[in-house]
């Protein structure tokens, strides 16, 4: 994988507190993780409810519940964004 991909977080909406819509608060750490290891990251928002997909040169390489993903953070001790990191890196 080229050391700067770029990577789109297609996600959509969730329910929190009886209320669903669009929120990037659990992708925080994704994105910190991915720049990190020196990806650009575009969101992209979806109607699918409660998913997050990554694609990289057109090619969904991961895909998870959003909740699954910690709150906030700088993803390092969430073992969801180590599995999105390292699917990104292995894409090609």
């Amino acid at each position: 994988m080229p050391v700067s991909a770029q990577v789109t977080l297609c996600y959509g909406p969730y329910e929190s507190s009886g209320v669903v819509q669009h929120r990037t608060v659990r992708l925080q750490g994704l994105q910190a993780a991915l720049r990190a290891r020196g990806h650009r990251c575009v969101l992209e928002e979806t109607s699918d409810w409660n998913l997050v997909e990554l694609v990289v040169s057109g090619e969904l390489v991961f895909r998870c519940h959003i909740k699954q993903l910690h709150f906030g953070g700088d993803g390092k001790l969430d073992p969801v964004c180590k599995q999105a990191v390292t699917a990104v890196e292995d894409a090609y």
